[in-house]
């Protein structure tokens, strides 16, 4: 009972559709019961009652149909953890089901580093079918300890895209990222012991990844792209080789050359079991942002990872980078990001490009700019075969420019439901779900930025009234002693011009004395007449 009547709450917005429906059947069964009692009727009672039984038809159509829809926004509303510490939105679960994601897209993200983790942050908001697909080429790179066991294990970016794809993304980021500094473990982090532990339980680092989707309750699933050792070479356009992952753009910029290829050493490395088949069965396939070189193309290389892409009826996208990277893609626009996919993997690899609109603020432009990177060049006229997709993308973190999450998901969702309004799939549940959850996340946004903006509004609204009030104290301190202040300006005045002539007076006095010690007859102070001072001198 008390469940039932929390569908009567203000809150549940249900009431409006459950009376619609009300007074659809009152009209309706009016209508027909006047066709039914009364015997005589004229044309003009007849259209009369028709038209009362066609509205309360139509009412309770409406009425149904938009119960139906406010249940599944209720439903998404309570499986969202993002909506509980919203303020002032009340989503207490009417129908709760945490299930409903898993009717959501199937999606698979290949990539590496941050771009890959910021794709993974926005898009566990909108489905759980989520598979990372991660380099893994770094094999001993950033571990201190002298153990091979720990050495030997590929964490490459797996451990960043966990954490990604964590419910509790802030708590797991700094436990697996806390570093010891005393006893035995000095050097290692958390992470390493974790993988350590769960390859020797598991007995092998597939299952110690699997594994973790469980144990720490992810959204989703991280897959390395393969389990073989795996270097990256780098071929220069002048001839060289550079066989360290890490000292490619070290490299490039030393030599002052560029990137001529990118290949696998060694170049039969298969894919993980489960890489292939989760391309297969995605509904959409993301590839990138990230470094192109170290990032993005690896993972391409991979046997039959190209393929699989390319044969898959999947929606592919890529996500441009904004910026350049010094090292790999200097003075690169993103027709060149994209040949350079194409040049190693062929066509079909990407169907949709999204790139950012380029509006950052130029502060920032001008502190990249003196790093050696720039904005990716929106050249996309030279890139045949391929749709293009303007979308806003960019965000400040940090004094960062960076992709922001739940602007990135919300363009890679868009495209997945014009993909199933294409197919007339406007009444599917994945279609609903999507849509809806797009539409709640941009009211969140524009709730989100009219605070903001009132905020600031209010912040100089405050800081005005304050400077107002300030200078209205000291108006009114000037209009009540305005005679005073004066009279005291001018006493200073006056004292002043007499501490001017006593100083005067002083000076002349010392002058007089010191011409009297030297045996000078000192001059008169006072002017006599012509006629007394000849008279002196005659006598």
């Amino acid at each position: 009972m008390k469940g039932f009547m929390q569908w009567f709450k203000a809150s549940s917005k249900m009431k409006r559709w459950i009376f619609l429906i009300l007074i659809g059947i009152i009209l309706a069964c009016y209508g027909l019961a006047e066709i039914l009692v009364t015997k005589e009727i004229s044309f003009q009672e007849v259209g009369k009652v028709i038209a009362i039984f066609v509205i309360g038809f139509i009412s309770i159509v409406l009425g149904l149909i938009f119960l139906n829809k406010r249940t599944l926004e209720i439903l998404i509303e309570a499986t969202d953890d993002r909506m509980e510490n919203k303020k002032n939105v009340n989503v207490k679960s009417l129908i709760f089901n945490k299930t409903v994601y898993d009717q959501g897209p199937n999606v698979v993200v290949i990539g590496g580093g941050t771009g890959l983790n910021t794709v993974l942050s926005g898009l566990k908001n909108y489905t759980s079918n989520l598979t990372a697909i991660v380099t893994v080429s770094d094999y001993g790179e950033g571990v201190t300890n002298s153990r091979r066991e720990l050495e030997m294990l590929p964490l490459g970016d797996v451990k960043d895209s966990i954490i990604s794809l964590a419910s509790k993304e802030t708590e797991i980021g700094k436990l697996f990222n806390h570093e010891f500094t005393k006893g035995k473990l000095e050097g290692l982090s958390f992470s390493d012991i974790y993988f350590s532990a769960m390859k020797e339980v598991n007995g092998n680092f597939e299952d110690s990844i699997i594994k973790s989707n469980e144990v720490l309750r992810m959204i989703g699933k991280v897959i390395p792209v393969t389990l073989d050792e795996m270097n990256i070479v780098a071929e220069l356009a002048n001839g060289y080789m550079v066989e360290e992952r890490a000292r490619i753009p070290e490299v490039v910029s030393e030599k002052i050359t560029t990137i001529n290829r990118i290949f696998l050493n060694p170049s039969n490395c298969r894919p993980t079991p489960g890489v292939v088949e989760a391309i297969k069965k995605a509904d959409c396939i993301i590839i990138g942002p990230g470094s192109l070189y170290t990032n993005v193309i690896p993972n391409l290389l991979v046997n039959g990872v190209a393929k699989a892409i390319k044969e898959s009826p999947a929606i592919k996208v890529y996500i441009s980078n904004i910026m350049t990277e010094p090292g790999q893609t200097d003075d690169y626009s993103v027709s060149d990001h994209l040949n350079a996919i194409i040049e190693h993997c062929g066509n079909g690899v990407v169907d949709y490009c999204i790139y950012d609109t380029g509006e950052v603020i130029p502060e920032f432009i001008k502190r990249y700019n003196s790093e050696g990177q720039d904005l990716v060049e929106q050249d996309i006229d030279k890139v045949r075969g391929i749709k293009f997709l303007q979308r806003n993308l960019s965000m400040i973190a940090n004094d960062h420019i960076r992709h922001d999450p739940n602007l990135v998901a919300a363009s890679i969702i868009e495209l997945i439901c014009d993909d199933l309004k294409y197919q007339d799939k406007q009444n599917d549940p994945q279609y609903l779900m999507l849509n809806n959850k797009l539409r709640e996340e941009k009211r969140i946004s524009k709730v989100k930025k009219a605070m903001e903006k009132r905020e600031r509004k209010e912040q100089a609204e405050n800081a005005g009234r304050h400077t107002a009030k300030l200078e209205k104290r000291k108006s009114k301190f000037s209009n009540k002693y305005s005679e005073r202040i004066a009279s005291i300006r001018e006493a200073d005045e006056k004292a002043r011009i007499k501490t001017q002539k006593e100083q005067v007076k002083k000076e002349k006095k010392k002058v007089t004395k010191k011409r009297t010690f030297n045996g000078m007859k000192p001059k008169e102070t006072k002017t006599k007449p012509k006629s007394a001072r000849g008279m002196r001198r005659k006598g």
